[in-house]
């Protein structure tokens, strides 16, 4: 099974997937902006996008990569990556499915004034790219290909991790880090 987390920047797909990989006995976490930075670092400038999402072959990539993973191993695939437009959606997320692969995706959903505070408490500025991107975000997101919204403005990391878990039908294993990395976590995320 894969699990797709998505959203806008500050919405907490980073913090949410490293909390259910940690309550889940066999989680993986694929991180698809690796393609996008190989992607980058491996063509010449008059090449380069904006976002490397634009490039077809990133999301070839990940497309293949996921397949591979979900047709190979036992473990839930946990995804946390912004995906807003629907011509992407449909190149990664809609192939699997049409491949019959099972992608739980969800959609992290906050006020742009509750990003705005997660990505400074981060240390990202309103100039930031992230900050930059919080409009286009929710606009792209409220598209209803874009499907299972959790409204996370007042709910803990815990409270995310379990209404993902309910769900997808997951079922949640006591963590396995000890009290202080649980916290030290949690402080350096910023989101309580």
């Amino acid at each position: 099974m894969i699990v797709w987390i998505n959203g806008a920047f500050g919405s907490g797909k980073t913090q949410t997937a490293i909390s259910l990989k940690n309550r889940l006995p066999n989680a993986y976490i694929y991180d698809p902006e690796k393609a996008g930075f190989y992607i980058r670092k491996n063509i010449p400038d008059s090449m380069q996008k904006p976002d490397f999402q634009e490039h077809s072959l990133w999301r070839s990539i990940v497309h293949e990569h996921l397949a591979y993973l979900a047709a190979n191993a036992d473990d839930i695939i946990i995804v946390p990556m912004t995906i807003t437009d629907p011509i992407y959606y449909e190149d990664t997320i809609g192939r699997l499915r049409e491949q019959g692969h099972q992608v739980y995706h969800l959609v992290l959903d906050a006020s742009e004034e509750t990003l705005r505070q997660r990505l400074a408490k981060r240390g990202n500025g309103q100039n930031s790219w992230a900050a930059q991107q919080i409009s286009r975000c929710i606009q792209g997101l409220s598209d209803p290909l874009f499907e299972n919204k959790l409204i996370t403005d007042n709910m803990s990391i815990n409270e995310v991790v379990e209404a993902v878990s309910r769900h997808a039908g997951l079922r949640l294993q006591k963590d396995r880090r000890s009290w202080l990395t649980i916290r030290w976590f949690r402080i350096t995320s910023r989101w309580r």
